[in-house]
């Protein structure tokens, strides 16, 4: 017992020991970083926009709101990607809204209650009272003013979160919407086409140009035999600043990816189990308990449905065959499959019907009780005669058909809901009854069936290919081997001598992002990315089916980009520049059209007969967009000489003015039709206002300190 109590004691000394320096080691990480206090390097907001912190709580109930407005649409929770994708929606719609509201504070645009009022209580489309069916007249099937004020006049009672679920899903978004209208208005009322602008360009349109040129493209040239240097590179973003600007950090990795997919081993087990069940798949005379019994991958359908239904892709071989013959196994969606042909019988591949809808937790019933109750109660009249029709006119709520008595025409078998296609396809034409659905309780009188044709009930026993834990241990054990390399260097020469290949990532990393290329739900990889330093390998990451190791191959600062970023958005430019002045230097300093069809086997060309080349033109017909060249035309040094060598989009070109001409005057209604298109593209413009604002705005994203 002294024994045991001694080590007891010795170990509780080494906890202490332990814990205390744990604590200074978190208290000394906290002064190198600047804090003053233990839990100052905690932050409790993601981000600012002009000064203004966006609170971690607020952005975290933003995002849940967001999180149960998805799943009330799918019906299931947001994860992994989708999570990520909502993230950064909600961080878009905060920071949008800032700004937005700062500018607009200035104006004095605002969103009053009467203005909520007036459209909470209208029939404008924005209105969210419109959609629902519990506030629609019954008879126009338009908003009941009488109903939409008794609901506003509950919503204005709420407290607590149900109050914030209404500002979230009801007034913050029509709030948002009716100042942007009004915003928009001021900004697309203050763009106009002076007449002063109109003169001018009306003049310019009057004179087009006849032009001789000669084009030698730049496809002429290989792109192989033009290098551009990293000198190159430099120079051109130096000379072009406001185009290479890194707005924010980046990373650019490399990675080797290890699947963890089935392998050739994983297929085989899976055939070579349906191989064993085939005998005793046909031989067997309960298909369903057969297939539930041995655990199949696709759930056993008790029910007929016409080829084009049974979802196989092997549909046709399938049916050949006679009844209790078993097909396979054969490959599909990941499956191996045997296929299992029940029986056949014919069956009506449409249905005609009517029926009354009495749905459930609706203001016309209390509950699945009453509706149940109503709908039997309406069943048991209808059966006695009274008029099915007078009766939908009154109690049904499905609009596209009530007021035609519940006709709901024909329809192919399996456009409806499962239990109101199963009553309509497989009753006899003058069954009457009671289903209910999603939709709550429907009395359904099943006017008619036509078409009849072969209906199939086939039993499907699958075995998913799945990886084996030997595949996935296998897997990991590589990835764990690879990312034991020290650096980037032996991480290549792992790589080359296990033949396998490192891929780049496309584009930089930025801090927040949740994607690498095909990398998806790849955070955890995109925070290594930016706490490695360059020339790291990772650890093992687990990313969709494989395992990723990765190096760091570099980090980019925010400013001005450096070559290696810089060079994908500027190569082709340099590279057109080169082979501008190896053509140019061919054709000599004071070339003649002649001189320079004949050095790259050209034809001299004319341009400009159509009188398509004004000085507005975007476009020259048999040329393109060459913006240049129309400036060109209009040069009259060029009518009496043969221009220098023109750097274009396509091409080098050498060009002569023939001539500059008169169109006729434009005629009133061309004259109007102009005025008016050219109007229009200057409010266009003005639609890009938004992004103006955002440029200006000093934002400061923090997300990644918490996600």
């Amino acid at each position: 017992m002294q024994i045991i109590q001694s080590i007891r004691d010795k170990g509780a000394a080494i906890i202490i020991v332990v814990i205390a320096l744990s604590l200074i080691g978190f208290i000394l990480m906290d002064a190198k970083q600047g804090g003053n206090n233990v839990f100052s390097s905690i932050s409790s907001h993601v981000g600012k926009v002009n000064g203004e912190k966006i609170e971690l709580a607020e952005f975290n109930k933003r995002v849940r709101t967001a999180e149960d407005m998805q799943a009330q649409r799918t019906g299931q929770r947001p994860s992994g990607t989708q999570l990520y994708q909502l993230r950064d929606q909600t961080w878009n719609q905060v920071i949008a809204e800032k700004i937005f509201f700062a500018e607009t504070e200035k104006l004095g645009l605002d969103f009053t209650s009467k203005e909520l009022s007036y459209i909470l209580l209208s029939n404008d489309p924005s209105n969210p009272f419109t959609q629902e069916r519990s506030l629609q007249d019954s008879i126009t099937g338009k908003l009941d003013v009488k109903k939409a004020q008794q609901a506003l006049a509950n919503i204005k009672k709420l407290k607590g979160e149900q109050l914030e679920g209404v500002y979230a899903q009801i007034i913050d978004p029509l709030k948002l919407t009716t100042i942007a209208a009004k915003y928009s208005g001021l900004i697309n009322a203050s763009a106009y086409y002076p007449t002063w602008m109109q003169e001018k360009e009306s003049n310019e349109n009057k004179n087009f140009a006849n032009i001789s040129y000669v084009t030698i493209p730049y496809t002429d040239i290989s792109d192989s035999t033009i290098k551009v240097t990293d000198e190159d590179v430099t120079a051109y973003v130096n000379k072009n600043k406001e185009l290479f600007k890194q707005e924010e950090e980046g990373r650019a990795i490399s990675y080797i990816s290890f699947s963890q997919l089935p392998s050739k081993e994983d297929s085989l087990a899976a055939l070579e189990q349906l191989n064993q069940l085939k005998t005793s798949f046909q031989a067997d005379t309960n298909a369903k308990i057969f297939v539930a019994r041995n655990l199949s991958s696709i759930d056993f359908k008790d029910e007929f449905l016409p080829k084009d239904k049974l979802g196989s892709t092997k549909a046709d071989s399938i049916l050949a065959q006679p009844a209790g013959t078993v097909y396979g196994p054969y490959v599909d969606n990941g499956n191996y499959i045997l296929a299992k042909l029940v029986s056949t019988k014919q069956q009506p591949d449409s249905a005609k019907a009517r029926h009354i809808l009495i749905p459930v937790n609706d203001q016309a019933s209390n509950g699945d009780d009453e509706a149940k109750k109503l709908a039997d109660s309406l069943y048991g009249a209808i059966l006695k005669g009274a008029d099915f029709a007078g009766l939908a006119k009154t109690y049904s709520t499905d609009p596209g058909s009530k007021d035609k008595g519940g006709d709901l025409g024909s329809f192919a078998y399996g456009t409806m809901v499962p239990e109101f296609n199963e009553f309509c396809f497989t009753k006899t034409p003058g069954s009457k009854g009671v289903v209910k659905t999603q939709f709550g309780y429907h009395i359904i009188d099943l006017l008619g069936q036509s078409n009849f044709k072969s209906a199939y009930k086939v039993a499907f026993l699958g075995r998913e290919i799945v990886a084996s834990d030997v595949t996935i241990n296998k897997a990991s054990l590589d990835a764990t081997k690879a990312s034991s390399e020290k650096d980037k260097t032996a991480l290549e020469k792992y790589a080359e001598k296990n033949k396998l290949s490192l891929t780049p990532s496309l584009g930089l990393i930025k801090e927040n992002d949740y994607a690498i290329g095909a990398l998806q739900d790849a955070r955890s990889l995109v925070r290594w990315a930016f706490e490695a330093k360059k020339g790291d390998v990772s650890e093992p990451f687990s990313i969709g089916d494989q395992f990723v190791v990765a190096t760091l191959d570099r980090v980019v600062p925010k400013g001005l980009q450096d070559a290696a970023t810089a060079k994908s958005g500027c190569e082709v430019m340099i590279r057109k520049k080169k082979k501008t002045e190896i053509i140019s230097k061919k054709l000599g300093s004071n070339p003649t059209l002649e001189s320079a069809a004949a050095a790259y086997n050209k034809q001299v060309q004319i341009a400009g007969a159509d009188s398509s080349i004004t000085f507005n033109a975007t476009i020259i017909n048999g040329i393109g967009m060459e913006p240049k060249i129309i400036g060109a035309s209009f040069n009259k040094s060029y009518q009496n000489k043969v221009s220098p060598v023109i750097e274009g989009t396509t091409g080098v070109f050498v060009m002569k003015v023939n001539g500059i001409q008169s169109k006729a005057a434009e005629t009133p209604e061309a004259l109007q039709q102009r005025v008016s298109s050219r109007s229009t593209a200057l409010r266009n413009q003005t639609g890009s206002w938004f992004e103006g604002l955002r440029k200006q705005a000093d934002i400061k994203d923090e997300r990644s300190k918490h996600f």
